[in-house]
């Protein structure tokens, strides 16, 4: 067996194992936008008593119950999502991988070699056959992680695991914030299309009694025209209503990934429940809290590892291969007295000369750091322009909302005064006509104000970090069966 000097030596060079790390100390970068929101006339009321967005579940801000249970199919089902998921599993397979480099690998073996000899090479002067058989248990050239390579390159595995579920929660935010809109412009499109048909039927109508009038010479031929010209462009506007609702359904079931029932779609946006409020916090603690921001600082982490991996290459690696068993001539003397083997093979690798390939492996380690800080950077400008756009429509939305509900109610004024002096023969009907394309257009505009406002909340909530999973938050609930599955 293995001699007690030599099994002593084992766990001292466990103990040693990862003493020194060269990687760079981490620190997080300071981020390169102010320390508070932008102020102004467009930032006017933007601010709200509301939740902040990172702490509000989904399931709490997404008000409306059918509204909850699409989202909710939509992350058991959208395709994107599963690969995130699944990718982050591979990442946390291979970060299990290079963890187990740290440890030695122990196997066991047993062989058996039986061969015969010829005379003349026998040494004996006479052919014979020699067998030997053996078996052990070993460990195969374990490196003795001196200078932290090994622990180096188990780290960088570790920050790119966490940086892929970075990235699948940041899928999720993304995932139900699309779903959402998609969903809202469905509701406001069906909502446009039945304004659409209500328009065509009542130009239609219009229409009837302006020819009517012209076949018995009240009306000029012109006026006739007119009234047809509002009817086609009514009729017009419901086709292209009703291929946009077709489409909203048919974007809706591809980011769900199933079909999606027709009891949980929406008739217009006043069916919707409205969203919940939420508040922005300070610029350090909101940017903090997003997942695509953790997922640029891991990536960054990860180069950072790996610098330290890139300068112990340049330091001798230290493997070790030991075996202890029972070796003897006869398969039945093993395991017999005095069949006892082992063998201790340190070994040392110092590299002298590589034409510059370490230090060129180390430079690029380097500009790997470096571009993952300025991607870091990046991000965190990029999310402090989004909340700052947020937050802009936000404090501008609402006084728009207002003066176009004021200008529908005064088209609509105008509309009726304009019917009712071409009915009593004061204007002709070009003032009808023009009255009443204004006050449909106002209406479609207030429509999509209506959607717009929806949106910004939808925006906000996910630009303030709100809208995935931690630990602490209530589990989504069991999707609902859909009919027919």
């Amino acid at each position: 067996m293995m001699s007690p000097k030599a099994w002593s030596m084992l766990p001292l060079a466990l103990a040693m194992t990862g003493c020194v790390s060269m990687a760079p100390r981490y620190r997080t970068p300071e981020p390169p936008v102010p320390k508070a929101w932008p102020e102004g006339p467009a930032y006017k009321g933007a601010t709200s008593s509301g939740q902040p967005a990172a702490d509000l579940p989904w399931q709490a801000f997404f008000a409306d119950e059918r509204l909850r249970k699409v989202l909710d199919l939509a992350l058991r089902n959208n395709r994107d999502l599963r690969i995130a998921a699944l990718n982050t599993e591979k990442a946390r397979a291979y970060y299990r991988i290079q963890r187990a480099e740290l440890f030695p690998t122990v196997n066991a073996v047993g062989y058996g070699n039986r061969q015969r000899l010829p005379a003349s090479v026998s040494g004996t002067g006479q052919r014979i056959v020699a067998e030997q058989y053996a078996a052990n248990v070993g460990i195969s050239a374990w490196e003795l992680d001196f200078f932290g390579r090994v622990r180096s390159l188990k780290n960088r595995a570790l920050e790119q695991y966490l940086a892929t579920e970075q990235a699948r929660n940041s899928a999720q935010v993304s995932l139900l914030a699309e779903v959402a809109n998609v969903y809202l412009a469905l509701a406001a499109d069906r909502e446009s299309l039945k304004l659409a048909q209500e328009t065509l039927a009542n130009q239609e109508a219009a229409y009837r009694l302006v020819r009517r009038q012209f076949d018995v010479g009240v009306v000029s031929e012109i006026d006739s025209y007119r009234a047809q010209v509002s009817v086609e462009t009514a009729r017009g506007d419901m086709a292209r209503y009703t291929r946009t609702v077709a489409m909203d359904q048919n974007a809706l079931q591809l980011l769900v990934g199933s079909s999606v029932p027709a009891e949980w779609l929406p008739d217009a946006l006043g069916s919707v429940t409205a969203l919940a409020d939420v508040a922005p916090d300070l610029p350090s603690e909101v940017l903090a809290r997003r997942p695509d921001i953790l997922m640029a600082e891991n990536q960054l982490k990860a180069a950072n590892a790996n610098i330290g991996a890139a300068r112990a290459a340049f330091f001798p690696r230290i493997s070790l291969t030991t075996n202890v068993g029972t070796m003897d001539r006869q398969l039945s003397g093993l395991f017999q007295s005095g069949s006892d083997a082992w063998t201790f093979s340190p070994q040392i690798v110092l590299p002298i000369f590589d034409t510059g390939a370490r230090r060129a492996n180390l430079k690029a380690a380097n500009a790997d750091r470096d571009i993952a800080l300025a991607q870091y950077e990046k991000a965190i400008q990029v999310a402090f322009r989004e909340v700052a756009d947020a937050l802009a429509q936000r404090g501008t939305l609402d006084d728009q909302l207002a003066a176009q509900e004021s200008l529908t109610q005064a088209l609509e004024g105008t509309y009726r005064l304009a019917q009712a002096r071409y009915t009593a023969g004061i204007d002709g009907y070009l003032g009808v006509l023009d009255a009443q394309r204004s006050y449909y257009a106002a209406q479609r505009g207030l429509i999509a104000l209506r959607q717009a406002k929806y949106g910004n909340l939808v925006s906000l909530y996910k630009v303030l970090g709100g809208g995935w999973d931690r630990p602490g938050r209530p589990a989504p609930a069991k999707a609902p069966a859909t009919p027919g599955s």
